[in-house]
């Protein structure tokens, strides 16, 4: 019974350490889930920021419109005009694909993000589980031991009487 019960405590131990693997890991994936959030964060300065420039292209086509009032030099005025609205197209552009770059990555990180999110909540269950089972062994573990204690206490005073019959005959 000693052996048996030595082999449960080392079972317990076990269990025991994997229990405290695996919220040591739990931990590491919310680390983790607080990093991506942050990096989500700064996802979306960057489109305010790229929003910003596009607003900061409503001042070039306002000048666009005054070099068309200015009858002078009108070829002059027209390339510019012309290097103005390529640059302006190309800003555009380039602001267009950054923006949906920015959100394909964004969806990316969500996607992600819900799946860590997912697999921390099934670990939870799962160490909840165990840390149930384990208490629940535990019990039966402190039952069978005091059933144990007994049963050698009844077998002392048994051998005990055995051993006064014994001497009385």
């Amino acid at each position: 019974m000693e052996a048996d019960f030595s082999e449960m405590r080392y079972e317990l131990q076990s269990r025991d350490g994997l229990w405290r693997r695996m919220q040591l890991e739990c931990q590491q994936l919310h680390t983790e889930l607080l990093k991506i959030k942050e990096y989500k964060d700064m996802q979306e300065i960057q489109i305010k920021h790229q929003s910003s420039r596009v607003q900061l292209t409503e001042p070039l086509e306002n000048k666009n419109t005054e070099l068309l009032l200015f009858p002078k030099s009108q070829e002059h005025q027209q390339e510019k005009l012309n290097k103005i609205r390529n640059h302006i197209y190309r800003e555009e552009q380039s602001h267009c694909s950054e923006q949906e770059r920015m959100k394909t990555e964004i969806s990316d990180l969500t996607e992600e993000l819900q799946q860590k999110e997912i697999t921390i909540a099934t670990i939870m269950k799962k160490a909840t589980l165990l840390e149930r089972q384990l208490k629940m062994e535990l019990e039966t573990k402190d039952k069978l031991l005091a059933k144990q204690q007994l049963l050698e206490f009844q077998y002392r005073v048994t051998k005990s009487e055995n051993t006064h019959l014994k001497e009385m005959v």
